[in-house]
């Protein structure tokens, strides 16, 4: 278990530091030859139209800043030889006020995790399982971080872009988070210049789409991850609990330490998990202090299905630039688009 979680976390970590990789070659070239139409439909003469779009990017690679902050959290879940018992003994000392009873366990915090260690399959015998499930999904999340966009361009070449949700593929099942649903706010990119040559060759000029970056994991966390790991549970603190007993652990320590009493170490546990998932989620909310950039270049091909001259299909599309996060870009790793035409 113990290697099992290791590959995990050392996944997560790199989603943490951003790992140096090299930016991606820019798709097609000037001969156009990457953009001839194996299906011999129509070539479009126009882009004009209202389409749905899809966007993936792979940001495990190359995510830019301070956006490591899930994975620092589950790390010290898990790090230390005598965990998960350890991190669950820190979140009673949390919990604690201050006196005595903290004072006693305290100091007696590694004599107390190894003894609840000796008693994890009735403490917690599935916390390490459900955090490496937990961090493997948010490598998911972060390999497959995709967005559902309106995008509507004129007669004229104008664009705009409005991301309307996120779309996350999690074990090979895909799931739409539209933000309407959650109160978010549509991100709107207006003014983008959209070109269509005569070999049906689509390009998107620059621009950037600004995201909040804490927002969107911890929508992602509550109502992508949790859901697939325990449907049972509506956020982190259920998980938490769910795989600690409190009652076992207050008496295990009361018993171990002798001072205080079972149930105030068993509130102080219930108390303490709260605190530990609370926390995760301010420092989420603390994340969206600066704003996370995708700068945006995009090139595609248009395809006309009815023969009418006009576009009804983005096919093929590579988005390419970079990523930045609180001042620190970093080049977009591999990301893709496609779309069809809607009324």
């Amino acid at each position: 278990m113990r290697n099992t979680t290791s590959s995990i976390l050392a996944l997560m970590i790199a989603v943490a530091t951003g790992c140096a990789a090299q930016a991606p070659g820019t798709p097609g070239d000037d001969d156009d030859d990457d953009m001839e139409n194996p299906e011999d439909l129509p070539v479009p003469t126009s882009p004009e139209g209202r389409f749905n779009v899809q966007s993936t990017f792979d940001i495990a690679t190359n995510l830019p800043g301070t956006a490591g902050t899930v994975a620092n959290y589950f790390i010290q879940a898990t790090d230390d030889p005598d965990d998960p018992t350890k991190f669950i003994v820190e979140q009673i000392l949390n919990a604690l006020p201050d006196g005595s009873v903290k004072n006693t366990l305290q100091g007696s915090v590694p004599l107390v995790a190894g003894y609840l260690n000796d008693k994890l399959l009735e403490v917690a015998p599935n916390f390490i399982d459900k955090i490496v499930d937990i961090g493997d999904a948010f490598g998911q999340v972060a390999k497959n971080f995709g967005t559902n966009e309106l995008v509507e361009i004129t007669s004229g070449g104008r664009g705009t872009k409005t991301v309307t949700g996120l779309h996350f593929v999690v074990d090979n099942v895909d799931i739409d988070l539209p933000f309407a649903d959650f109160n978010i706010e549509p991100i709107k990119v207006e003014n983008i210049m959209v070109t269509l040559n005569d070999r049906g060759r689509l390009d998107f000029a620059q621009h950037v789409v600004p995201m909040k970056y804490g927002q969107v994991m911890k929508l992602a966390l509550d109502y992508a991850i949790i859901p697939m790991i325990d449907p049972a549970a509506s956020g982190l603190e259920d998980i938490l609990k769910s795989v600690v007993n409190c009652q076992a652990v207050g008496q295990y320590v009361f018993e171990k330490i002798n001072v205080g009493s079972a149930s105030t170490f068993e509130s102080a546990c219930n108390t303490g998990l709260t605190l530990a998932a609370n926390t995760l989620y301010n420092q989420l909310n603390n994340i969206d202090t600066a704003a996370l950039e995708f700068n945006l270049t995009g090139q595609a091909r248009g395809i006309d299905r009815n023969n009418d001259s006009k576009m009804d299909e983005i096919q093929t599309g590579v988005w390419t630039g970079d990523l930045k996060y609180s001042g620190s870009p970093a080049p977009l790793s591999m990301a893709k688009f496609h779309g069809s035409k809607t009324n």
